[in-house]
């Protein structure tokens, strides 16, 4: 027997099964989808019944929801709500008189039914579909109907015809007459008034038709002057000006009142003139005016005497916020302004009243003032030092010494400038506050005033020297004094002061400010000077000096002093051998670059010196002096 083999294939009843489910499924889905829209027509031809003749939900005006309010109700509604024709006042102002009147009486109404029937076009629209989207939209979303105003410009017009007719004037010229008696009587001039109603009309149009809240609005008035105009004024101005003196006075920086210095009322008639003019607009007007330039030589004079220079303030600086702290308040610089001066003095020649008149000043800020801040002058740190002492000084020559550090105390040197310590100590005088101690002058030890002040100057050419800071003129003792070389300083610093002719100098060679602060400690006989400013970079070596040529003291020497008593003595120099110190400072700049400056003293050798009563025997001894 043969054996046959192949595939298996399905038969066609099964692919017949199912494209006859697919077929059914189709079906019950079209009609499934056709039920669904007829309902949903249905309900939309409901919903546009239901509205025909009310108002789509959504819909506003003025704020006021009229959601499904028939045509009579929605007008009701916004009658009720629409107060503003009534409620609205405008005011017109002239001057202290006014005008008040309502938005409604100017004109403005509401069409409440208008505005309805365009609320009610949502409900009605020509294309179905269209309306319906607009009607679903308004629904979800609401929809803001304009209001539709009325507004008749001829009502507020007449209103403001009704206003020019109160306002309005004609120009009136004033005239002079001459009675029986000689006497001179005026007629006083009146300007014309006009409304300008087209410009008042168009403010009033921008404020209605924004549907403002009211409030004021100027009435525009044009003015015309008269031909002959306050002839009247020129005769009170005249009774004005000679009616009494005119004072002038001014005030110290203490507040003290100067003067006063007197115009009289003859003074015053010899300057007055009184003129016809014709002014800007034509018209002839009578001016009274005065001359009173023929005192300006008098006050250039005074000026000299009330002028003051502006002072800068003093300042310290404060470690812990690391700021400038004023000690002494700035001082406002003061020149007399003459012309101005001048105009007052005519205002109150023609001023009932106010007859005493201030000069006037010109005010100038110091350079220096409590505004600035360290960082804007660039002074934030410690640059240079310095401390010397003063153990064993008497009474008067530690005054001076505070005296002198005091007068430097907190005074600023600009980039660029040179220090002077002449100019900023100033007269040392008895009237300066500076008192007697012994000074050197052509190589002897006196009594002069002022002694102690070289130990000021010492201190801060220390500082200026370990600041790094360009010397430009220092001077040496003619010995060495035992002050400068208390607790082991080096001998060769010292700078000596002989005001005019000897000065301490140095240069700011920053672009920074310098600040000098001094500090006294008179239970450590101390006397320091602090230079802040800020870093440039720079350091400072200063190399332990080189003494040569020593020369021993001369013998002590005994000195007449009246005001000792037989017996006393005192010592006023120590003894101090003859020598040369070079002292050499190295100064490297931030770039790397070096100089050297070599400070050189010669000191001459010195005897020490004793003061004694007058007939004391060691005055005749071979030591003694005179």
């Amino acid at each position: 027997m043969a054996t046959i083999t192949g595939t298996y294939e399905p038969v066609e009843e099964e692919s017949a099964g199912v494209l006859a489910w697919l077929i059914r499924l189709t079906l019950l889905f079209f009609i499934g989808a056709v039920l669904v829209s007829v309902a949903l027509l249905s309900l939309l031809a409901a919903f546009r019944v239901h509205y025909a003749e009310r108002i789509t939900p959504g819909v506003s005006v003025l704020g006021t929801a009229l959601d499904g309010m028939t045509r009579d109700e929605a007008i009701a509604a916004l009658d009720a709500q629409f107060t503003y024709d009534a409620a609205t006042i405008f005011t017109f102002r002239d001057g202290e008189r006014t005008w008040q009147l309502s938005a409604g009486t100017l004109g403005l109404s509401f069409d409440s039914a208008a505005t309805v029937d365009q609320a009610l076009a949502v409900s009605r629209p020509h294309d179905v579909l269209g309306g319906l989207r607009d009607q679903a939209d308004t629904w979800f979303n609401g929809r803001a109907i304009a209001p539709i105003i009325h507004y008749d410009q001829n009502r507020a017009l007449a209103q403001l015809e009704r206003i020019a007719a109160e306002v309005e004037r004609p120009a009136q010229d004033s005239a002079l007459t001459v009675g029986d008696d000689y006497a001179l009587s005026v007629t006083p001039g009146q300007t014309g008034r006009t409304l300008d109603i087209d410009a008042t009309l168009e403010t009033l149009n921008a404020r209605m038709l924004a549907l403002s809240g009211g409030g004021e609005i100027p009435l525009v008035i044009h003015e015309s002057a008269p031909q002959v105009w306050h002839a009247e004024d020129a005769i009170h101005s005249v009774q004005v000006a000679t009616s009494a003196p005119v004072h002038l006075t001014a005030t110290t920086e203490d507040g003290e009142t100067l003067g006063p210095w007197t115009i009289t009322p003859e003074q015053i008639a010899a300057l007055l003139q009184v003129r016809a003019i014709n002014g800007a607009d034509e018209a002839i007007r009578y001016d009274a005016t005065i001359d009173l330039s023929g005192y300006a030589a008098a006050l250039n004079q005074l000026a000299a005497g009330l002028r003051t220079e502006p002072a800068d303030g003093r300042f310290r600086f404060d470690n812990n916020t690391r700021q400038l702290v004023a000690i002494q308040p700035p001082q406002l610089g003061r020149a007399l302004n003459v012309n101005a001066t001048l105009e007052r003095l005519q205002d109150a020649v023609f001023s009932e009243d106010a007859r005493t008149v201030q000069m006037v000043f010109n005010y100038v800020q110091p350079q220096y003032h409590a505004g600035l801040s360290g960082e804007e002058l660039g002074i934030t740190e410690l640059i240079g030092s310095a401390t010397t002492y003063y153990h064993g000084s008497d009474n008067n020559r530690r005054h001076n010494i505070a005296e002198g550090a005091a007068r430097l105390n907190g005074i600023i040197i600009a980039p660029g400038d040179e220090f002077s310590f002449n100019d900023h100590i100033g007269d040392i005088t008895y009237e300066s506050g500076f008192r007697d101690g012994h000074v050197i002058v052509g190589g002897n030890t006196v009594t002069g005033v002022g002694g102690g002040i070289c130990q000021v100057s010492t201190t801060i050419f220390r500082a200026a020297l370990n600041g790094g800071y360009w010397i430009t003129e220092r001077n040496t003792h003619a010995y060495r004094v035992h002050y400068y070389e208390l607790n082991n300083q080096w001998p060769g610093l010292d700078a000596a002061i002989w005001s005019p002719d000897r000065d301490l100098k140095f240069r700011n060679d920053t672009p920074h400010h310098m600040l000098i602060e001094t500090v006294i400690s008179p239970n450590e006989s101390t006397l320091t000077f602090n230079l802040y400013s800020q870093s440039i970079g720079r350091t400072v070596e200063l190399v332990e000096p080189e003494i040569r040529a020593q020369v021993p003291a001369p013998p002590e020497r005994f000195i007449s002093n009246p005001d000792l008593s037989l017996g006393e003595i005192r010592q006023v120099e120590m003894a101090a051998e003859g020598m040369d110190v070079v002292v050499i400072r190295r100064v490297t700049e931030a770039d790397g670059s070096t100089r050297t400056d070599r400070v050189f003293t010669h000191y001459l050798p010195w005897s020490a010196a004793f003061e004694v009563a007058p007939g004391d025997p060691r005055l005749q001894s071979r030591a003694g002096g005179g």
